[in-house]
């Protein structure tokens, strides 16, 4: 029944790309990047639907891998119209196609993920071996209950998540999870001003001169101004700290190959770490002209700064 299902959809999606070499012989037919559309938005959610249930650790993949290639191959010949019997690994790459398998390995890396910011009272997250979940109580079919022998035997994708999260890698802190994140429980003491755009840059220099005017006469606020640039491949941060209108500490951090995005919440990390040394600092003021690096603190999706986001959610 298990492989009658799998087949069902590889069968689907191998039927969908031949009708797909048909839109593309025809007179009106579509360009490689629109074919290229249809497969990645059409074909592969179809063939990788619930994926989880065989694709995971010590699982038999021969069979699944043969026939999801052979269904990237047919898509890739018919995206660039090249000869049948075109090296498959090269025209994946001009098409802009990764090998089916590291693909298949990043939606479960990115499922893990999912299933790690789960309230703690989810029934997957009950389920899983976590010793900071409060909610994790010993049941009959939690993993907890096995023996380190018996988690070795077990396959399945739960196992493999377990493994991932919380055996291999710390695990992922609360400040993360739904209903525990500091934006649910003290949503009234964070706010955003956006600049309006519209308004000349006088008048956004008088607002900002007015609330940093307001803001430095106060002995528990601190005022932070944090930027980042990037010149030849070489990212300079800067930050400023600021308390009752005098200067706390400069700091100035370089660092090749990443990103402004890195740099500018690497700043507001460490700006935030140096205000809070301060006992009676008890308002902090960022400014910045990434408002949507600031945001990123504050959201609760996978993404590649989280290191960064939760060192400065633990110290808030």
């Amino acid at each position: 029944m298990f492989h009658q299902h799998i087949d069902f959809y590889l069968n689907k999606a191998i039927s969908m790309v031949k009708c797909m070499n048909l839109l593309g012989n025809s007179l009106r037919g579509v360009n490689p990047i629109q074919k290229h559309l249809l497969y990645r938005c059409c074909i592969l959610p179809i063939v990788l639907y619930r994926f989880q249930l065989w694709f995971y650790n010590k699982a038999p993949l021969s069979y699944h891998m043969k026939i999801l290639g052979k269904m990237q191959r047919r898509a890739t010949i018919w995206i660039l119209g090249a000869f049948r019997t075109s090296p498959t690994e090269g025209f994946e790459a001009i098409a802009g196609l990764i090998p089916i398998k590291f693909h298949l390995q990043k939606l479960a890396s990115k499922s893990q993920l999912c299933s790690a910011v789960l309230p703690e009272n989810h029934l997957i997250r009950i389920l899983m071996d976590d010793p900071h979940n409060v909610y994790n109580k010993p049941t009959l079919h939690s993993i907890n209950t096995l023996t380190k022998h018996q988690k070795t035997i077990v396959k399945g994708y739960l196992i493999n998540s377990n493994n991932k999260l919380f055996g291999i890698f710390p695990s992922f802190s609360p400040l993360l999870n739904l209903g525990s994140r500091i934006v649910d429980i003290f949503s009234d003491q964070f706010s955003f001003n956006l600049v309006n755009r519209e308004k000349n840059d006088k008048t956004c220099f008088q607002q900002l001169n007015g609330m940093m005017l307001h803001s430095s006469s106060s002995p528990h606020t601190a005022i932070v101004i944090t930027d980042a640039s990037i010149k030849n491949d070489i990212t300079t941060s800067v930050s400023h700290v600021h308390i009752c209108d005098h200067p706390l500490i400069k700091m100035v951090h370089h660092a090749a190959f990443i990103t402004s995005t890195e740099a500018e919440l690497f700043a507001i990390r460490c700006s935030i770490n140096q205000a809070y040394r301060k006992e009676n600092v008890s308002k902090i003021i960022i400014v910045t002209d990434s408002i949507h690096v600031a945001k990123k603190i504050f959201n609760d999706k996978s993404h590649p700064y989280q290191i960064h986001t939760t060192a400065i959610l633990c110290e808030l």
